[in-house]
């Protein structure tokens, strides 16, 4: 079947869909970032309130923008199903979650603002998402080595390509940094819970660091890079992860049954429920050698788990 409608290239930007990416993104950032603040124990708490307030106050003029570029404004109904074809269907089903969520934080709990905030990332995420496909084509950002980059040399923004690529790299280590300092520490943590040989728990005697912890992930991480290439390396880790959510949002389920005397925050049991669907729908786009590779790392933190149990058993017999 010959393709009637081809994909064109849109070089003029409308200011109600700029406004809505304005105020959207805006909006959404500072529920991000009152989550942030919370998180790290801001003594103010009606600064993360106002924050919140104002975010929303933002997100709804994002979404007045695109009620004005409604081409029938009182058939925007119709918005809701059209998931597979329409940004706006997407942007529409994330933000009464999301606005439920920081009203709640608002009237009844400010915890709620770290689930406002998750839904705020999605929707930072699909801004990104939607101003990438309006600057190239789909089929252009899928054989880019650099998508990120091409849309901005796209847009005419004068961004010298070795700042952005300074910028790329500053960002790449950054992560790997804050990866390798929580694999050492889960490391370490689970070799003082006799998970993994004790020889993994030694520190340093002033500093307490863990230096075998940190030595030794590190050696692993330099050679998993000689092993394979880079693009099964990495979605070995997603693989990992993805085990990772999973297992947490069992825990969730589980610990649930637990009564204890004292207030706590209490999820909704839907939110946990959709963490696992999620997580096991993303499980299963995964490449065989991906499995395979991830199987392999598994099966050798198993002989290091049961090395462990081997060291604590012999040791108990002396």
């Amino acid at each position: 079947m010959k393709q009637v409608v081809q994909a064109k290239l849109q070089r003029y930007w409308d200011l109600r869909a700029a406004g809505n990416f304005s105020f959207g993104g805006t909006g959404s950032g500072l529920i991000v970032a009152a989550a942030l603040a919370l998180a790290i124990g801001t003594p103010d708490s009606f600064a993360v309130i106002v924050a919140v307030v104002l975010g929303l106050g933002l997100i709804g003029l994002g979404l007045f923008c695109v009620w004005l570029e409604i081409g029938r404004p009182w058939r925007a109904i119709n918005v809701f199903f059209h998931p597979h074809t329409s940004w706006m269907t997407r942007e529409a089903l994330l933000v009464p979650p999301l606005m439920a969520s920081a009203a709640a934080a608002v009237l009844f709990d400010i915890r709620f603002v770290f689930l406002a905030a998750l839904f705020a990332a999605g929707a930072v995420y699909l801004l990104v998402g939607l101003a990438s496909s309006i600057a190239l084509p789909p089929s252009e950002l899928q054989e880019s080595t650099g998508p990120l980059l091409a849309v901005v040399e796209a847009t005419g923004v004068s961004i010298p390509s070795w700042l952005f690529s300074l910028i790329a790299l500053i960002a790449v280590a950054n992560g790997a940094l804050l990866t390798m300092i929580m694999v050492s520490r889960l490391t370490y943590g689970m070799a003082e819970q006799t998970l993994l040989p004790s020889l993994l728990a030694r520190v340093l005697p002033k500093r307490k660091t863990p230096w075998m912890a940190i030595l030794v992930t590190t050696l692993v991480a330099m050679g998993l890079t000689l092993v394979g290439d880079l693009a099964t390396l990495a979605e070995t880790v997603v693989l990992l992860l993805l085990f990772v959510f999973l297992s947490a949002n069992v825990s969730v389920l589980i610990l649930r049954r637990d009564r204890v005397e004292h207030d706590h925050f209490r999820v909704w049991t839907f939110v946990p429920v959709l963490g696992i669907a999620s997580c096991v729908l993303l499980l299963t786009q995964q490449r065989p050698i991906v499995w395979l590779f991830g199987g392999l790392l598994l099966a050798v933190g198993v002989i290091l788990h049961f090395v462990a149990r081997w060291g604590r058993r012999r040791s108990a017999r002396r």
